[in-house]
């Protein structure tokens, strides 16, 4: 008679320092946003990382995507709600609303990362963090920021002409 072989246990891999900045962006931003004040000050960012353990690499990646979302706040939060249909940019849950917000900046604003993974990042963070709707939710939103920013540059281009 064999015996039951034992099941293998199997590791969840780490998320990668550019997921778990973005993540812990999301987070910082998230703990900012329903406290209902934005400090982006350093000693802040420094107690958030006393709570919050990362890799340096990680850390620097989020308060890149932290400072990048306060230095574009408006026009990230404007195109957030530019986009919404029939729903009011408060009534969004805090944590939509803040992957929304390091979805937007990396799309609109960061070099690093083409368009179309900056919204599948978004994604799993909303699988993770969000609600069962979360991930199409965002997946939607960003992808409307996205096509919009696209046509923005195609007519800008078509100005330049």
């Amino acid at each position: 008679m064999d015996s039951p072989s034992p099941k293998k246990k199997t590791k969840k891999k780490p998320p990668s320092p550019r997921r778990d900045g973005r993540e812990a962006a999301v987070q910082y931003l998230y703990g900012n946003d329903v406290q209902g004040e934005i400090d982006f000050s350093p000693e802040t960012l420094a107690e958030f990382w006393e709570l919050r353990l990362a890799k340096d690499t990680a850390k620097e990646f989020a308060t890149k995507i932290v400072l990048g979302v306060r230095d574009h706040a408006y026009l990230i939060d404007n195109a957030i709600r530019s986009r919404l249909e029939n729903f009011a940019f408060q009534r969004l849950t805090p944590v939509d609303r803040n992957i929304l917000r390091v979805g937007a900046y990396e799309i609109l604003h960061a070099d690093y990362i083409p368009p179309q993974a900056a919204i599948n990042e978004a994604v799993e963070i909303a699988k993770r963090f969000g609600g069962e709707e979360s991930p199409k939710f965002i997946n939607g939103i960003l992808d409307r920021i996205y096509r919009g920013s696209e046509d923005s540059a195609e007519e800008e281009s078509s100005t330049d002409s």
